[in-house]
C-alpha cells in the first residue's frame, strides 16, 4: 500500500485556511470596488468609506466640460430626459407661484390682443445688446454692442443655467435684451396710433411710462467687477451675518453706504447725514469703489452690513441692484420713493415689507420713520422680518429660476412667427462663456453653475389680475403710503406746538 508524507497531502489534499482567505481578498477587493464606483456616482464619499457612510457626495463647482478647446459642442443636459423620472416623488404637484409672478401678465399686456411679430422683434434691435434665440432646448446669441462691465455675459449665464435648471422645457422664441439702466420704450409714443406697435424689449427694470419687459438682472449670478457673489451664496452669507448681531443690539439709526455720484436723488440724501447742527437719525457713507477695489473690498462684504435696526434703499440712476441685499438684512428698510420697479418689488407692501420715505423730503421723513421705530420698536422689527422673509422665501434662486420660465413662456406664446436660428448668430454654451472668463467673472459662473436638473416642477402660474383687483393693490399701496405721510406731519405738528 502506498503511504503519503505530510508534504504530499499538504500538496494534494484541499486546506480549509487557503479558500478562507481567497474568499476575504475577494469580499473586500469587492467592496472596494462597489465604493469606488458608488464614489463616482455621487452617493458615497470614499475618504470616509472606512465608516461605510453612505450620504450624498457634496460637489464642487466646476466647468464640466475641457476648457482648453472649445468645439462645436452639444454638451447640454439631456432635454429627451423624462422630467417626471427623476421628480422628487414628493415634489410631483407643483406650489403656486409668488403673487408677484402676476405682473408678468401685465408686462406682456401691449401685445396680449396683436400678438408678436418678427418686425416688431427686430425693431427692438435700435437699442438692444444683444439678440437671444432659444431653439430646440439651445441658446444662439447675437451681440449688437458691448454692455456696461459685463451684464450681457452673466444675464447669457443666467439663461443657460435656466435650460440646464429646467432642460428641454423651454420653447423657442426669439427676443432682444438691453442691459443699460432706464427703460426706453416709451408707452406714449404707441398711444391711439394705428400700425404702430410697440417693439418687445427685455432689461433690468422699467417705469409706469414705459413698456420694456422686465427680466431678472445679471447680479444673481454674480458682480464681479464689484467682488458680489452670486444670490445664493450671498443670500446665506448675509442671514449669517443677520445672526451675528440680534435686532434689539443694533444700532438704533438708518444706515446707507453707496456710491452718491451716479443721480442727482443720492447727492441729495447726503444732505441727511448727521452733522453738528441736525441730526436726522441716520449715519450715511460713501461708497468708493476705486479704493475698495484696491484694498481687496475689505470693507464691503454685505454680511458684515447688518448691524443697524434700519437700512436706507434709494435708487441710483435707475433701480438699484443693492435693493435684494438691504432688504435681506431683517432690519426695517427705509424704502425712498422709487420711480422705477425690478421684477419683485410690486410684490411687495408698504408698512408689512418696508416703511415708504419721501423723495422730496427726504430729510424729515428719516428723521420721523427712525424715531417712529424706536418708539414701536417690536412692530419695526417686524417690519424688517417680514421684508426679509419676503426675498429669503419668494425671491431666492428657485423662484428666480421660475420666474424667467414663465416669463419666457409666456412671451413665447404671443409670437406670430416659427422660430428660426438666423445665419448670424452663435450658439452659447457654458464651455464658451465660461471658459474664457478669468479671475473672479470665471469663479463666480462656476459657483452660480446649475449641476443637476431640478427635482422639482415649475410653480404654478397664477392666473392674471383682473381690472379691480389691480386698482385695489395699487389703491392699497398708495394709501399705505398716504398714512405714513400724515404721520409724518403730525409729528412736525406736535412738534412745534412743544416749542
Amino acid at each position: 500500500m502506498k503511504t503519503y508524507n505530510n508534504d504530499e497531502q499538504r500538496r494534494t489534499l484541499p486546506f480549509p485556511g487557503i479558500n478562507i482567505v481567497k474568499s476575504t481578498v475577494f469580499i473586500v477587493v469587492s467592496l472596494f470596488i462597489s465604493a469606488a464606483l458608488l464614489d463616482h456616482l455621487g452617493y458615497l464619499d470614499f475618504n470616509a468609506f472606512a465608516g461605510f457612510k453612505l450620504t450624498p457626495k457634496s460637489f464642487e463647482p466646476k466647468f464640466p466640460y475641457q476648457c482648453d478647446v472649445v468645439q462645436n459642442q452639444t454638451h447640454q443636459i439631456p432635454s429627451s430626459q423624462n422630467l417626471t423620472s427623476r421628480l422628487h416623488p414628493n415634489r410631483l404637484q407643483p406650489s403656486s407661484c409668488p403673487s408677484y409672478f402676476r405682473w408678468i401678465h401685465e408686462d406682456l399686456r401691449p401685445w396680449k390682443e396683436t400678438g408678436i411679430t418678427k418686425d416688431m422683434v427686430e425693431k427692438a434691435s435700435k437699442t438692444a445688446h444683444f439678440r437671444l434665440v432659444i431653439h430646440r432646448g439651445k441658446a444662439y446669441v447675437k451681440r449688437y454692442r458691448k454692455s456696461i462691465q459685463t451684464r450681457d455675459d452673466f444675464t447669457l449665464w443666467g439663461i443657460l443655467q435656466l435650460l440646464r435648471w429646467y432642460p428641454g422645457r423651454l420653447p423657442d422664441l426669439d427676443l432682444m435684451f438691453d442691459a443699460d439702466d432706464r427703460p426706453v420704450v416709451r408707452s406714449d409714443d404707441y398711444t391711439g396710433q394705428q400700425n404702430k406697435n410697440p417693439p418687445p424689449l427685455f432689461r433690468y427694470c422699467s417705469d409706469d411710462a414705459s413698456l420694456d419687459i422686465v427680466f431678472p438682472d445679471w447680479s444673481f449670478w454674480g458682480w464681479a467687477e464689484v467682488n458680489i457673489k452670486p444670490w445664493g451664496k450671498s443670500l446665506e452669507a448675509i442671514q449669517e451675518g443677520n445672526n451675528v448681531t440680534q435686532w434689539k443690539d443694533r444700532v438704533a439709526y438708518a444706515y446707507w453706504r453707496g456710491n452718491p455720484y451716479v443721480d442727482p436723488t443720492r447727492r441729495d440724501l447726503l444732505k441727511c447725514n448727521v452733522s453738528e447742527n441736525e441730526e436726522w437719525n441716520t449715519r450715511l457713507y460713501v461708497q468708493d469703489w476705486d479704493k475698495e477695489t484696491k484694498e481687496g473690498f475689505k470693507n464691503s462684504n454685505l454680511e458684515n452690513q447688518c448691524t443697524h435696526r434700519y437700512k436706507i434703499y434709494i435708487e441710483g440712476w435707475a433701480w438699484s441692484v443693492s435693493e435684494k441685499y438691504i432688504m435681506a438684512c431683517d432690519s426695517m428698510t427705509l424704502y425712498v420713493k422709487p420711480r422705477f420697479y425690478d421684477f419683485y418689488i410690486r410684490g411687495m407692501m408698504p408698512l408689512q415689507h418696508y416703511w415708504p420715505i419721501r423723495d422730496d423730503s427726504k430729510c424729515t421723513s428719516l428723521k420721523v420713520a427712525v424715531h417712529w421705530g424706536n418708539t414701536h420698536v417690536d412692530k419695526a422689527r417686524e417690519i424688517g422680518e417680514l421684508g426679509s422673509r419676503f426675498i429669503r422665501e419668494e425671491v431666492n434662486m428657485k423662484y428666480v429660476y421660475d420666474y424667467m420660465f414663465h416669463l419666457l413662456n409666456e412671451y413665447a406664446k404671443l409670437l406670430k412667427f416659427k422660430v428660426k436660428v438666423p445665419s448670424d448668430v452663435e450658439e452659447i454654451t457654458p464651455d464658451r462663456l465660461g471658459c474664457a472668463a478669468t479671475d473672479r467673472w470665471r469663479d463666480f459662473m462656476a459657483e452660480s453653475m446649475v449641476i443637476s436638473p431640478s427635482e422639482e416642477l415649475p410653480c404654478e402660474m397664477v392666473p392674471p389680475y383682473d381690472r379691480l383687483a389691480l386698482k385695489e393693490v395699487l389703491e392699497r399701496k398708495a394709501n399705505l403710503t398716504r398714512q405714513v405721510e400724515l404721520w409724518e406731519d403730525q409729528y412736525f405738528h406736535d412738534l412745534a406746538k412743544k416749542l
